[in-house]
């Protein structure tokens, strides 16, 4: 392999050297040099990617109104949830604030993930 010279990704094109650059080591022996400059830009590209493509999570409102149309659920089934179908309303229509427990009720019951949930 020829001489590789680590420094952080910036561009793109960086980004696409250093990928040609893991495919060229991926079949290396462990324990090698060449499985040490592996590791390395593979850290490297991670933390490009991480950079570059962030996903932020859904709104709170917006995951719980997804979950439901993923379910097929409608806002009576999520009384059980919220303690009346005037918080559902109120909470779907960002008048009102989820609260820890509804927020726990949804994260246990409906599998909604915490930071979606807990987004701002």
């Amino acid at each position: 392999m020829e001489n590789i010279t680590i420094t952080p990704i910036k561009t793109a094109e960086e980004y696409t050297t250093a990928m040609n650059n893991i495919r060229q080591l991926w079949d290396c022996p462990e324990n090698s040099k060449e499985a040490d400059l592996l590791e390395v830009l593979s850290i490297l590209v991670e933390d490009y990617e991480k950079k570059q493509y962030s996903i932020t999570p859904l709104d709170p409102i917006e995951a719980i109104k997804y979950k439901m149309e993923e379910e097929g659920l409608n806002q009576k089934d999520l009384v059980k949830y919220f303690g009346s179908k005037e918080r559902v309303s109120e909470v779907l229509n960002k008048k009102r604030p989820l609260t820890l427990r509804m927020i726990k009720n949804l994260y246990h019951n409906l599998g909604i993930s915490a930071d979606s949930l807990l987004a701002l």
